[in-house]
């Protein structure tokens, strides 16, 4: 069996900058790792001694694609530590918010970054030609969750209007009607979407291991809102409490902090979330899993992005829900008064790349004096890197490109958002 030697410099079609290096020599691997390239950007240093009411602002620029989970994470912090509920008004509003951000990232990913691979072409560009249909139902569907964080945050990206305790702001009835109806008209566009991929194959390949952590709520699929954090393993434990069921901690080649479980590595998003919480999804998204092949629990990591398609699809039918919440009351201005004290408060949201943590304490002024915030895609890059072990000895025989592309396509199919994850305080290299 010839030797293997791969360098990708900059892996493509993810949010961010990463390389994968491989060598293999007599069948054993000498070297294989994902080495996350990207400056670190030293946000938790950045917020301490910032007020509350500038944090919920700081945190959103920490990504474009994830502003709204992390103001959703952000928010939920402060309201923790301040003992602030928010009323229902506020809820639905920011539900719609989120699931628009849910949709807008799972679309670009499934359309705009996996596609092209499942598709034998090397980007969304070619598709624009041989796929024309399915490239406008692409960008119609993203037009259409863009335009949902848009009502409710103030803008498409990096939210304005997204505040601790209540909106500044009340939706027209009109403009929530009006979305409603495209939410429901964009139904279509998702059963299309579902007979597209009955056309297509992804790699069929488990680790039988493999843990699987998510938020959880008694009440509904937990996305903006949970109680716990639980795994496929049995173990649960309240969202505060997160240190106890996993630990970050530091490698030499990467920017970005890894995780840990006391089982080891560990898997989150939205395949997670559906190994987790299948029984809590709706009705129409459990038939697309069942139609796409997907049932709990599913150890293939290439099936992120088919649990993807079918959150999209109870997404779309929650917004609509909350939207018609919205529709049945009588939308008024809250009163923003906030009363800080010292306090902790910790965020917890189930993002489009699975668990985001925001943890802050405040002085008796509400100035943040220490912060952690546990990244999705950190969390997530040490079960990348054990698939690729697990997975390249079955596949070594296979001709070098090939290999190159499989272990591209991993990383892919866990949508990591590097800029997001290169967030370290300290990294000492050896």
């Amino acid at each position: 069996m010839p030797d293997v030697n791969i360098r990708v410099e900059d892996v493509t079609r993810v949010e961010g900058h990463g390389n994968i290096v491989l060598n293999m020599r007599d069948s054993k691997i000498e070297q294989l790792r994902l080495e996350i390239t990207e400056s670190p950007r030293f946000f938790e240093a950045m917020i301490v001694e910032r007020p509350w009411y500038e944090v919920v602002h700081i945190t959103p620029r920490i990504c474009g694609i994830c502003s709204i989970g992390h103001t959703s994470a952000s928010v939920q912090a402060v309201e923790d530590a301040f003992d602030i509920t928010i009323s229902e008004q506020t809820l639905q509003m920011r539900q719609v918010a989120f699931f628009g951000e849910i949709l807008q990232s799972h679309v670009l990913h499934v359309y705009y970054l996996v596609a092209p691979d499942l598709l034998g072409v090397p980007s969304v560009l070619p598709l624009v030609e041989t796929h024309t249909d399915v490239v406008k139902m692409a960008l119609r569907l993203k037009r259409l969750a863009n335009d949902m964080c848009s009502l409710m945050g103030g803008r498409h990206i990096h939210p304005c209007a997204i505040k601790p305790k209540c909106f500044p702001h009340v939706p027209k009835k009109e403009a929530l009607a009006d979305l409603r109806d495209r939410l429901a008209a964009s139904m279509d566009d998702y059963a299309a979407s579902v007979e597209l991929l009955k056309t297509l194959s992804l790699p069929d390949i488990t680790r039988d291991d493999m843990e699987f952590l998510s938020l959880r709520h008694p009440d509904e699929y937990a996305l903006y809102r949970a109680t716990e954090i639980v795994s496929s393993f049995g173990e649960a434990v309240p969202g505060p409490d997160y240190g106890q069921i996993f630990e970050e901690f530091v490698v030499p080649h990467s920017h970005a902090k890894h995780a840990r479980s006391k089982h080891g590595s560990y898997m989150v998003g939205a395949l997670a979330r559906f190994n987790n919480n299948h029984t809590q999804i709706r009705p129409e998204a459990r038939e697309v899993a069942s139609e796409l092949g997907l049932e709990p629990i599913c150890m293939n990591p290439f099936m992120n992005s088919i649990a993807q398609v079918v959150e999209c699809v109870h997404s779309t039918l929650e917004a609509i829900d909350a939207l018609n919440k919205l529709l049945d009351m009588d939308l008024v201005l809250e009163d923003p008064t906030i009363e800080p004290k010292a306090a902790r408060g910790v965020g917890i949201a189930d993002v489009p790349r699975g668990q985001l943590i925001h943890d802050y304490t405040f002085d008796d002024d509400g100035c943040i004096v220490e912060a952690n915030l546990c990244i999705p895609t950190n969390q997530n890059l040490n079960n990348v890197e054990q698939d690729m072990h697990a997975f390249v000895p079955q596949i070594a025989d296979w001709e070098q490109d090939k290999i190159q592309l499989f272990l591209e396509m991993l990383v892919r199919a866990y949508d990591p958002c590097i800029s997001c994850a290169t967030h370290l305080l300290k990294v000492e290299f050896v």
